[in-house]
């Protein structure tokens, strides 16, 4: 595996981008669903991103703003699961195993940025 075992963030936000990346490839492929998914393929991807910048931010300000858009990129990419459940292009058990995921990458989002002021 790429990713370290020591970061929980950097690991759980990899692992996320994976399933998102996959998500997309199943919208696109069976379903035929070409706009939701893109905008949940650009936040989805973004969220590690944008973890992964934060790793070598200027300062300390750098890398709670870093945090900070990940944290909105994250809550969009909520958003557009949400939508996708609620469309029915995700079913319950697919909506539920995802959304576990970003709810814990939030919360940990969250406790870093509070924790890092």
């Amino acid at each position: 595996m790429i990713i370290g075992k020591d970061n929980v963030i950097k690991t759980k936000s990899f692992l996320f981008f994976v399933r998102i990346v996959n998500l997309y490839k199943f919208l696109t492929q069976e379903k035929k669903e070409f706009i939701i998914s893109k905008q949940l393929l650009r936040s989805g991807t973004s969220v590690g991103a944008l973890v992964r910048e934060s790793e070598h931010a200027e300062s300390k300000a750098d890398f709670i703003h870093k945090l900070s858009v990940a944290l909105k990129e994250a809550n969009e990419t909520e958003y557009w699961l949400d939508l996708l459940k609620e469309t029915d292009y995700l079913n319950e058990l697919e909506y539920i195993s995802i959304q576990e995921n970003i709810k814990e990458i939030l919360k940990i989002l969250v406790s870093i940025i509070k924790t890092s002021k």
